[in-house]
Parts: structure tokens; C-alpha cells; sequence
């Protein structure tokens, strides 16, 4: 440890250009003139890669890997949840933020849930479906960036949904639930015959590609205002929801501006409420007053202050963030540096807050959802795609309509009961989202990066982009790094991967931080995957986190025989 951290120091002046390996990095980027595809599944990145090889961009490329990781991964996304992306333009420099998180049914109210006898939300119940935004999403990037038409975006996920694919080892590990188990349509759908798929097992879902090919043919209309519409309407009320076809034919995403903020002359962005990405741009804001590089990496200092940093940020993000349309969310004023430094002068370094207040600026939630996947893409041209999607917890709620192929999400579980709150539920109304893309540049530098898994994103983000800044880590190191994360917003607990050395860990149990020590790479501090492109030199490099079956795939040139002889 001690060598590592000198290592790192000495890197220090130079870490922007530099990134720099570190000596116990498992792996190498990804480095070509061509574009790069990583996402958490090597079947999604390869199907993104090949749609790069015939002739599409970024966008298209990530449409078709975020429907391959709908097929082979359904226990964190698919077609039934949500979708939030950030596209960067290389030719104008321009970013552009896509938020297709679905509403409430506009009939589902506070009100109406307690003269039903609901005073809490069962997490997996009807109550917790929203309209589904993905295929939305899908639909707004491919018109607007887009160059290639569904017909032939979705021409992998289809194959691998009707002919079948072998699960690979983090699919198998993930794939089955207890807690799904009587949802209805689950069973039938995820673990046909009742017999849950292992390694190797091939795995086939026909309706999914049936419903997929609906999107092909039809677009958007198939799914929000179709007969797949028709059943999934059907299919809801019979369970007790009060979704209407109005709810999914009135749909639309919304493209909104990103929000940033400077991070040691580094410019990082994130989607403004209703996600929780405002949490880890003031994070960062509260961890530029203190010097982590100093501290060196994965120190005690270091790992203190951001731990104590993302309590005091995710404090005001629960008090204020929600759904800006319903409620004025103090953005600007929660990115303040002014804020931060004095939020920074709350940090003891000698002990851990166990309860932290939020800011005046004139909770809790119900449910912690962790499943979500993230990918990147860049093509030869360095566009950039940063896209997340999620069906929340697990499979969502687990409920499959007949002849669908995939479940709902549970998305609505976010809300709060509780009337006059920022995320108190209403008809129409988007709840407070975990999932974040983003996206950070310096000079020529443009770099497309994300972490999945429920509250634990906004943290992971801050901890990838101090790895990055700070530590003068190349994109797999910093992806690679041991995490922590905190997925409450009360207590002194904090989750750590074991490679944290034992001093370190007994250092931080001394300051009061009571540790959870979770395995070497764990899926519990999340899977994330990084695309960058240097303007200089005209190179993209990518890495993809080891904790998933994940890989960056590059674009393979197209070659005409005998050319170069």
C-alpha cells in the first residue's frame, strides 16, 4: 500500500494527462482510432459494436446494447422501466440531456391510495408502476441523433431473446429471486418449467422478441399507444392499478439542459432533478475543500472526508430534489461553492457524523432500489453517449403481462406518502430517480462515465471522479479502485470492499464509522463502464468495470481486400 501510494503521489502534477495504470490494475483499456462499445454484458457490447462496424454512431450503438442488456440482464433493466442519457456532439462540443423517467398514473394520488387503506407502499405492489420510458427514450435519441432505424438497432436483442443465449457467471448469480416468485407472469417468463438457467444454460424469452419486433416495426406507437398498450392497460387494472391507455399514449421524455459543476479545473455534469445526480456534483464540491491527492488514495483522510462529504450532500438532496414541474428544486443554490465550503467546515476529520442536518435554503424514502445497468459508446468521430436504465429493484415488481416478456418496473416506490414534500406522490408526477449518466471534460479531454446501483450512484461517482482527478488514474484503474458506499442517510454505517487495507478500515472504525465489509469486487458499490476521446490525438479509449460480465468492445475498421498490400 505504501508503494502504491508513493506511486500515485509522484503522479500527482501531472495526473490530467498522464492517467497513469496502477500496479494492480487487472486489466487494460481499450485504446483505438475506431468507436468502443462498454456495457455491462459482452453480448450487448458486441451487438452496439457491429452497429458501429455498419455504418452507425454512438447513438445507435447504445440503442442496440441497451436492448441486448434488456434480454440477457432483465433482473436490472429492460423495456418495463426507465431510461436517462447524456450525448455529447464532438463536432459542436454541445451536450444534451434526455430524461424519459415515466410518471404516476394520472389517477393515482396520496388521496386515492389512503381511501384504499394505503398508508405505505408495498415495494413490488401495482402502485409502484409507472409508464415505462425506455422505448421513449429510445425513440427520442434515434430521431433526434440517430442514423439507423429500429428495424436494424434491434435485430441482436431480438435473436438473443428468440433463439436463446448462455447465461454467463454474474447472470447466472443474479438471475433468480425469491421475492418474485408468486409475482404474476414472473415464473412463466424467468424461470420457464420452474427450473431456474446456471451457467452455461441457454435462456429463451419469445415473447420479449415479439414484443421487440412490435418496436421494429412500429416504433414508439407499439408500445404507448398499440395493442402491446392494450395489454399491459389490461393486464394493470386487473391487479388493481388505475392506469389508463391516456397515461402511456400522453408520454413524452424530455430533453433537458445538463447541470455541472468545476472540479480541480475539471468540468463535470449531471442530469438536474428529478435525479439525484445535484448529489454528487455538490459532493465534489465539499471534497474540493479538502486535499485527497495529499491524503493519497483510498487513505483514511481520504476516504473520511468523502464519506462525511456524500452525508452532508445526499442530506440536502433528499430534503429538496424532486420532480422540478411540481416543485421548484433550489439547484443552483445546492451548487454553490460558498454552500460547500461551508458544509466542508461540518467535517471533523477526527470523528463521523452520525446524523447530518440538511442546509436551509428558503427523510426518508420508501424503498432502495440498486438494479440498473450503465453503458457508454463512442464512435470514430467522438460522440459520445452516456445511458442508463433501470427497472429499480430486482426485476422491478416482477409482474409480467401475458405474451410481454418483460416486468414492470417498481419505480414509484421512490415516493413519499406524506403530502407537501418535494417527492410526495401525485397523478402524473415523475418520483425522485437513482439513476444518473454523466459526463466530465478538461482541454481535449471528454470523458462519458457512470456506476449503477440504486443510492449508491451520486457517491460512486464522486469516488470515480477523484480517481480520475486526484489520484491521476486511467479509466479502468479508476473503475477498478475499491469502493465504498453509504446506501442509507442516517447512522455511521458505510459498506466496503475487503481490498481496503485492514489499517485503513481499523483507522475509520476508530473515527466512529461503523464498517460493513462486503467481497473483493462487489456488486453492491456498483458496475460501471467509462468512454473518453482525446481531440489532440483523434484516440478513444474505454474501460469496463471487472464486478459484471461487461467488456469495452472496439469497432472493428471496415477492411477491402487486399488493401494495404
Amino acid at each position: 500500500m505504501k508503494s502504491l501510494l508513493v506511486f500515485v503521489l509522484a503522479l500527482a502534477p501531472g495526473f490530467a494527462q498522464q492517467f497513469a495504470s496502477t500496479p494492480d490494475q487487472g486489466r487494460s483499456m481499450v485504446v483505438t482510432k475506431y468507436g468502443i462499445v462498454a456495457a455491462p454484458q459482452f453480448l450487448a457490447s458486441q451487438a452496439g459494436s457491429k452497429v458501429l462496424e455498419a455504418g452507425g454512431n454512438a447513438v445507435d450503438a447504445a440503442i442496440a446494447a441497451n436492448a441486448v442488456m434488456g434480454v440477457t440482464e432483465p433482473y436490472v433493466n429492460g423495456i418495463g422501466g426507465d431510461l436517462f442519457a447524456i450525448y455529447y456532439e464532438a463536432k459542436s462540443g454541445k451536450l444534451y440531456g434526455l430524461n424519459a423517467s415515466g410518471w404516476a398514473p394520472k389517477a393515482l394520488t396520496i388521496e386515492y391510495l389512503k381511501s384504499h387503506g394505503v398508508e405505505k407502499i408495498d415495494p413490488i405492489s401495482v402502485y409502484t408502476i409507472t409508464v415505462p420510458g425506455c422505448v421513449a427514450g429510445w425513440d427520442a435519441l434515434q430521431k433526434r441523433f440517430g442514423t439507423q432505424p429500429f428495424s436494424k438497432l434491434l435485430e441482436s436483442a431480438i435473436f438473443y431473446a428468440s433463439h436463446g443465449f448462455p447465461l454467463a457467471e454474474k447472470n447466472a448469480r443474479y438471475w433468480a429471486s425469491k421475492t418474485f416468485l408468486n409475482q404474476p407472469g414472473w415464473r412463466e417468463t424467468y424461470e420457464p418449467g420452474g427450473v431456474r438457467p446456471g451457467v452455461g444454460d441457454t435462456f429463451k424469452n419469445p415473447a420479449l422478441a415479439e414484443s421487440l419486433q412490435q418496436i421494429a416495426a412500429h416504433g414508439r406507437d407499439a408500445f404507448y399507444n398499440g395493442k402491446l398498450t392494450e395489454t399491459m392497460v389490461k393486464f394493470l387494472r386487473a391487479h388493481g392499478g388505475v392506469h389508463t391507455v391516456e397515461d402511456f399514449a400522453d408520454f413524452q421524455p424530455e430533453w433537458v439542459e445538463p447541470i455541472s459543476t468545476t472540479y480541480r479545473g475539471w468540468t463535470v455534469f449531471e442530469l438536474p432533478p428529478n435525479g439525484q445526480g445535484v448529489a454528487a456534483l455538490s459532493m465534489l464540491n465539499i471534497m474540493e475543500n479538502f486535499p485527497l491527492a495529499q491524503y493519497g488514495h483510498n487513505s483514511a483522510d481520504a476516504l473520511h472526508v468523502m464519506i462525511e462529504a456524500k452525508k452532508l450532500a445526499y442530506a440536502d438532496m433528499i430534503r429538496y430534489d424532486g420532480d422540478p414541474r411540481f416543485t421548484p428544486v433550489p439547484v443552483q443554490q445546492m451548487l454553490s461553492k460558498d454552500l460547500a465550503a461551508q458544509r466542508a467546515r461540518l467535517i471533523r476529520m477526527d470523528r463521523a457524523a452520525c446524523q447530518t442536518l440538511p442546509s436551509d435554503l428558503s427523510a426518508k424514502l420508501n424503498a432502495r432500489g440498486s438494479e440498473t445497468i450503465f453503458l457508454s459508446t463512442i464512435d470514430k468521430d467522438g460522440n459520445i453517449v452516456s445511458l442508463i436504465q433501470s427497472n429499480y429493484g430486482g426485476y422491478g415488481t416482477g409482474m409480467v403481462a401475458p405474451g410481454t416478456g418483460f416486468s414492470f418496473q417498481n419505480r414509484g416506490a421512490g415516493f413519499e406518502l406524506t403530502p407537501g414534500k418535494p417527492n410526495s406522490l401525485a397523478g402524473h408526477k415523475r418520483p425522485l430517480h437513482t439513476i444518473i449518466p454523466a459526463f466530465m471534460q478538461k482541454g481535449e479531454l471528454h470523458i462519458g462515465f457512470g456506476i449503477m446501483g440504486g443510492w449508491n450512484q451520486a457517491q460512486a461517482h464522486a469516488q470515480f471522479v477523484a480517481n480520475v482527478v486526484d489520484f491521476g488514474m486511467n479509466l479502468q484503474a479508476a473503475l477498478e479502485a475499491a469502493r465504498f458506499t453509504k446506501q442509507t442517510f442516517e447512522g455511521c454505517d458505510v459498506q466496503m470492499e475487503s481490498r481496503i487495507p485492514q489499517p485503513v478500515r481499523d483507522a475509520l472504525s476508530a473515527r466512529g464509522h461503523v464498517i460493513q465489509l462486503l467481497e473483493p469486487f462487489s456488486y453492491t458499490v456498483g458496475q460501471g463502464e467509462a468512454v473518453m476521446h482525446d481531440d489532440r490525438r483523434a484516440v478513444n479509449f474505454a474501460g469496463s468495470d471487472p464486478r459484471c460480465d461487461g467488456e469495452a468492445i472496439p469497432e472493428s475498421p471496415v477492411v477491402l481486400v487486399g488493401a494495404g498490400r
